[in-house]
């Protein structure tokens, strides 16, 4: 038999590893892959449990039909330096007793640095998806997870070309880079068929879906990011814009819970207490895909949804300064617009005119990252034990 028929018996499973909620949607579609490739390459899922809420997860894996984890770790929350101490504290002994071929991480969370750490000091190969994004803003915890991340890993799968031209300015070797698209858009196109019907979210939230069947459509806002939510002046400044902006366009607020808890500590929840702002708790994946699917207009300081929304079509406003998905500006339909109250106001009163960006979707955005990420490790891993 072929040596690529079956995998080996003595190449151990390819370990991957998911911390918090963007996790998932970037390791459903792997997974898949991984399960249908031929041969088919043997996974090992860990969730170390940095996020942990038990309804909201359960119902994630049910959405993107994900398998449940093989195992978890249950960290739970904690400073960065605590959080990432105790993933690699109990992460080692997975490593040890399973034997992986790799350690596969995705995104930028603390899982992914901490897991990385742990498999690069144990000499296991360690696979980085989603590499070479950056914001280059280090006050933000997540870009220093990324670049620690790629510095170590030995193959680095990108979402856009530009994320190459990071790496190697950062003295990465280009054969250690693989341009492959985008897995949050293999979720995506995966979903869309099975996403809830706005009205329905509605309904289930105890609203009239009335709200937002008018002529006028809906608008989508997120927002969780600390340098947004946590200084009252600044949070002030945000709500009371969108609540301006609500007189235009119903808009239907899924809202963080440390964006709620800091709305009740700074009085705020006048702002956003009136009929055309529908305050929503937290959707599950399903819910916000059929929202943003069906959206005018989505407001967010979220990583993800930059992506998603130009996916989509769907015109962006970004409140933050800066963005590690610059594709999203430069080909989608994402608009910076940070904290700025003026520009904020211009660009919605563009977009509700029908004066937004209409942008196109990048290249290999196309549902089949995935695919190539499976083909390519696969071909990598066989290769290497080969030469073992």
């Amino acid at each position: 038999m072929h040596k690529s028929d079956v995998w080996p018996a003595d190449l151990g499973p390819v370990v991957c590893v998911v911390g918090a909620r963007p996790n998932f949607m970037k390791m459903a579609p792997i997974l898949r892959a991984f399960a249908s490739h031929q041969p088919a390459i043997p996974t090992l899922l860990v969730h170390t449990g940095q996020h942990y809420d038990r309804d909201m997860n359960d119902k994630l894996f049910e959405d993107l039909r994900l398998p449940h984890p093989d195992i978890n770790l249950e960290v739970g929350s904690g400073s960065h330096a605590v959080q990432t101490a105790e993933v690699m504290r109990r992460f080692e002994p997975v490593l040890d007793e399973k034997k992986p071929s790799c350690v596969l991480v995705v995104g930028d969370v603390n899982s992914t640095l901490a897991c990385t750490l742990v498999g690069v000091k144990k000499s296991i190969p360690v696979v980085h998806v989603e590499a070479g994004l950056r914001s280059y803003d280090r006050a933000m915890p997540e870009e220093i997870n990324r670049v620690l991340t790629d510095q170590v890993a030995d193959i680095l799968y990108t979402t856009e070309r530009s994320a190459a031209d990071n790496l190697k300015c950062e003295g990465i070797a280009e054969e250690r880079i693989r341009f492959c698209g985008n897995v949050m858009i293999d979720s995506l196109l995966n979903n869309l068929e099975h996403a809830r019907s706005p009205a329905i979210t509605l309904q289930a939230a105890g609203f009239d879906p009335a709200l937002i069947q008018g002529a006028q459509g809906f608008g989508i806002v997120t927002m969780h990011r600390p340098s947004n939510v946590d200084h009252p002046e600044v949070l002030g400044a945000l709500l009371g814009i969108l609540r301006e902006i609500s007189a235009s366009i119903p808009l239907v607020f899924a809202l963080h819970p440390r964006t709620k808890g800091n709305i009740e500590r700074f009085n705020l929840g006048h702002l956003i207490d009136h009929q055309r702002m529908i305050v929503l708790p937290p959707q599950g994946y399903l819910e916000m895909l059929g929202l943003m699917s069906a959206a005018r207009i989505v407001l967010t300081d979220s990583g993800g949804l930059q992506e998603e929304t130009t996916a989509l079509g769907v015109p962006c406003l970004t409140m933050r300064e800066n963005t590690e998905r610059p594709i999203t500006v430069e080909q989608g339909t994402n608009t910076m617009v940070g904290r700025d109250i003026e520009s904020i106001r211009y660009n919605a009163v563009e977009i509700l005119a029908g004066r937004g960006k209409s942008g196109r979707v990048p290249e290999l955005w196309d549902g089949h990252a995935a695919e190539r990420i499976a083909d390519d490790l696969a071909g990598w891993l066989l290769e290497r034990h080969s030469r073992l």
